[in-house]
């Protein structure tokens, strides 16, 4: 399986913290998001490399790893870079997946390239790979009312349980949004899911 560095079509990430104080926290709507991508698709991110847990199978027609970095958030790059490396992988077809507090609570936002816009996963994937051209798909948690300070403590907060069931449909919206970037280009999924 590991034979051929062109084994992989795509790399589809999921941004989150590992452990279980985080698992369902705000800042994990993309490792979330990811695993019910694997659970539909029948499988499971138990695979260890590339500082993640990961996977590969086919999705959209295409042989994508699929990974969840266990680096924390901050450095979620040094997981992209390995694997990039290792499959040489383009950054277009490095698609991130992740949480976006200027987006409201399971808003979907697709763009093929950006700043980090103050998220500081994102911010360590673009000082990893020396671009900002990849695309990426944002999950809207909202932001707490009164901004600055509590954002830590809003980030590595439980949604509410109305929050948490427009999250879910919101990630099932997003491995679809996947799929059709995957499929038709970041053009055709801003319009369909944006």
């Amino acid at each position: 399986m590991f034979a051929s560095k062109s084994a992989v079509d795509w790399l589809i990430v999921g941004l989150g913290n590992p452990g279980e104080k985080y698992a369902h926290t705000r800042h994990n709507m993309g490792f979330l998001t990811v695993d019910l991508l694997a659970e539909q698709e029948g499988q499971k991110l138990n695979k260890v490399k590339f500082k993640s847990a990961f996977n590969i199978f086919p999705f959209a027609g295409q042989r994508c790893l699929v990974m969840k970095p266990q680096t924390y958030m901050n450095l979620s790059g040094e997981a992209v870079r390995e694997a990039v490396q290792f499959y040489k992988i383009p950054p277009e077809r490095v698609l991130v997946i992740y949480d976006d507090v200027s987006l409201p609570v399971g808003k979907l936002r697709v763009r093929p390239t950006g700043s980090a816009g103050g998220h500081n996963g994102i911010k360590n994937i673009i000082a990893h790979l020396g671009t900002q051209d990849f695309p990426r798909i944002k999950i809207g948690t909202g932001a707490p009312a009164g901004g600055g300070a509590e954002m830590i403590d809003w980030v590595i907060g439980v949604p509410s349980r109305a929050e948490r069931e427009i999250l879910v449909e919101s990630f099932r919206r997003a491995i679809d949004a996947a799929a059709c970037i995957i499929q038709n280009g970041c053009q055709k999924a801003m319009n369909d899911y944006n």
